[in-house]
């Protein structure tokens, strides 16, 4: 017999025939687990009954990770995961806080105190980010040109705001032209929000005169940096973004389940001067802040248990990110996209997004005519352990989508991807020239290094002291570069 607390009309008699939800009664195996009177019996212990032993020991396989995300994540911040787990408010704990603050901050680009990173994916910083600034009512503005960007619209719409879309052929960019005259059609924006790296297609949106456009009308800009942060260039501060929000598993190279996030003071005022509560008692930044913010004033209030192992991961991941440097990053990033383009030309595969705003993380191209999408990325993952990913909602099937990001975007990955995918386009009878497709990627890297070179000389000049090295070679004319490659050349090297 087992005892347990029951209501008293659940069937049971209760004891000293009290009838009350308080009481205590006696309730047999049977009757908890769905024994009716008629004799059938519930299957529910059945259904869970397994032998433990026979589940093995988890194995995770390799695996070369060059798909939308998450990338690879940094040996030092799986490490850092491994370790003993703090208490949310341990002194040690809070020390590491303050580092992944500042941290962020510097790659953000920003001096907003609040700043740190929220639990869940970057959908988490998504709905975070929207529900502090919309109460019911509100006019939104959503530029929506892919995936991700339409999914802001619907999370404004379920916060009862009155949304505004504004659309874009996918893999394509929004004009200023078109975001003013949708805000000037609107009565009293609030909000704009807008994708910066949508990828799903590949684009980098401009938006410097975006959220200038917005500030006029009196909308606060809410921005997408998911793919973007430590990936390319995002200046929240210098371009005046209100809330930033991004991800974990992409650019900065930790595994998934955090989501960095920043507000300036002009959006936390919105926040707390709001006429109704944030819809969400766990994502309200009036009360995260209070956890996050700055706590000279006497220490930080618990608000929710921090994933704490998860932190130290982004703590190391974020060391990793500014000790390489965050143009180096950058830098590298664009490098092994340019290869990784050259090569995919060479085997007659067609960028997908607008050139002049293409992403150096996320490189979409179109499936070649008679290729099976599917087939490609299974053969790839089952005989070389390499992911790409496919397309998402209109492009389903019709384009792949190859990272470059964080750990993941280093040489050896884009020799090894490019090799099998002429393997495996080649079986499948789709035209190739043996061996072209990594040559044109060491073509790039070649020039890369002169460039390396040239900038470094340009720097030790002067000319690069204030902003950086892989500024001024992103300046050097190509001309400049392959004379000095002939030159190498003709010398032997």
């Amino acid at each position: 017999m087992s005892r347990t607390s029951v209501p008293a009309d659940a069937g049971v008699e209760p004891v000293n025939g009290q009838a009350s939800h308080k009481v205590v009664t006696h309730v047999t195996t049977s009757q908890a687990f769905g024994q009716g009177n008629n004799g059938q019996v519930n299957n529910q212990l059945q259904k869970h009954d397994f032998d433990i032993e026979a589940i093995p020991e988890i194995q995770i396989p390799p695996r070369v990770l060059m798909g939308a995300g998450p990338s690879a994540s940094y040996p030092e911040a799986l490490r850092a995961m491994g370790a003993n787990t703090l208490g949310h408010l341990d002194p040690q704990f809070v020390e590491i806080m303050n580092n992944v603050g500042k941290m962020l901050r510097r790659v953000f680009r920003t001096t907003n105190r609040i700043t740190g990173a929220v639990p869940g994916t970057g959908t988490a910083g998504m709905e975070a980010s929207l529900c502090n600034l919309i109460e019911q009512g509100d006019e939104v503005l959503v530029c929506v040109a892919g995936y991700f960007s339409n999914r802001m619209q619907q999370m404004a719409r379920r916060m009862g705001a009155e949304v505004t879309v504004i659309e874009r052929e996918w893999g394509t960019i929004f004009t200023p032209e078109e975001v003013a005259a949708a805000l000037s059609k609107m009565h009293k924006p609030k909000v704009l929000a807008i994708v910066h790296a949508e990828t799903s297609t590949g684009i980098l949106q401009p938006l410097p005169e975006i959220i200038n456009l917005a500030h006029r009308h009196g909308a606060l800009v809410v921005v997408d940096a998911v793919t973007s942060l430590g990936g390319c260039p995002l200046l929240v501060d210098e371009w005046d973004i209100d809330v930033c929000f991004s991800g974990t598993q992409k650019c900065i190279g930790a595994p998934p389940g955090l989501s960095p996030i920043t507000f300036s003071e002009r959006a936390m005022d919105v926040v707390r001067n709001r006429k109704a509560p944030v819809q969400s008692w766990y994502f309200d930044m009036s009360l995260v802040e209070t956890y996050w913010g700055d706590t000279s004033a006497g220490g930080r209030a618990y608000h929710h248990t921090a994933p704490s192992n998860a932190l130290f991961g982004l703590h190391e991941a974020l060391r990793m990110l500014l000790l390489e440097g965050l143009e180096k990053r950058w830098a590298r990033h664009e490098s092994n996209s340019r290869a990784l383009m050259a090569g995919l030309s060479k085997l007659g595969l067609k960028p997908f997004a607008q050139e002049g705003h293409r992403l150096w993380q996320l490189n979409a191209v179109w499936v070649p005519e008679g290729i099976d999408d599917a087939e490609v990325r299974s053969r790839l993952l089952r005989r070389y352990d390499i992911e790409i990913s496919g397309g998402l909602g209109d492009v389903k099937g019709k384009i792949w989508r190859i990272g470059t990001m964080g750990y993941s975007a280093y040489p050896h990955n884009i020799r090894t991807l490019l090799s099998a995918l002429e393997n495996i386009l080649e079986d499948l009878g789709h035209p190739v020239e043996r061996g072209a497709c990594v040559d044109a990627a060491e073509e790039v890297y070649a020039a890369q290094d002169v460039k390396q070179e040239l900038a470094a000389k340009a720097a030790d000049n002067g000319q690069g002291e204030t902003i950086g090295a892989e500024t001024v070679a992103r300046g050097i004319a190509h001309e400049e570069v392959e004379d000095h490659v002939e030159d190498k050349r003709d010398a032997g090297h």
